[in-house]
């Protein structure tokens, strides 16, 4: 269930990391998939959070040095075991596509909602986050009803080029068979 942008199951873990829509939530139509993993190909452990809340130590890992300063956010990331963490309100725009197009529309932060597997473009994701994706995809697709199977992307698809995630071992298939 979604109360106030918040999906209640989720650990929540505000950010600062976001801003007001200048739409109306009603025009929330695109639900992007993303991947990620701190440092790279690793999981678990406090980095991907601390990222997102603006926390992250550049001195914990070499890699961290060169995305400490970076401001971003999801809305949601789902862990390897299926747990949810929620960092923005849905009805808030996280910053999570960057430089971004859909369907002739630019700044794809605005009218979408960004969810991060915790994973890697070439490594299978688990069961478990694919049952989390799956519900989470159909309590957003009740609240926001606008978001149909083709308002489903990757990354990739609105960042072409620039971005590769949520990668070439995201079953799509499988993911879009079970909604």
């Amino acid at each position: 269930m979604i109360e106030n942008g918040w999906l209640q199951q989720a650990t929540k873990m505000p950010t600062t990391h976001w801003d007001e829509r200048e739409i109306d939530q009603k025009q929330i139509n695109l639900l992007v998939i993303h991947n990620i993993s701190l440092p790279p190909g690793k999981f678990g452990g406090p980095y991907i959070s601390q990222l997102f809340i603006g926390t992250l130590d550049p001195d914990a890992h070499p890699y961290f040095e060169h995305i400490a300063h970076v401001r971003v956010s999801a809305h949601c990331l789902i862990r390897r075991d299926g747990a949810i963490i929620q960092y923005v309100p849905f009805d808030k725009r996280a910053w999570h596509a960057g430089v971004s197009c859909f369907q002739g529309r630019s700044k794809c932060n605005d009218f979408s909602i960004g969810i991060e597997l915790e994973g890697t473009d070439q490594m299978p994701f688990t069961d478990q986050q694919y049952r989390a994706l799956i519900d989470v995809t159909q309590q957003l697709q009740q609240q926001y009803p606008a978001i149909g199977l083709g308002n489903i992307v990757g990354h990739n698809d609105i960042a072409p080029g620039r971005k590769t995630d949520p990668g070439q071992a995201f079953d799509w298939a499988r993911y879009r068979t079970q909604l």
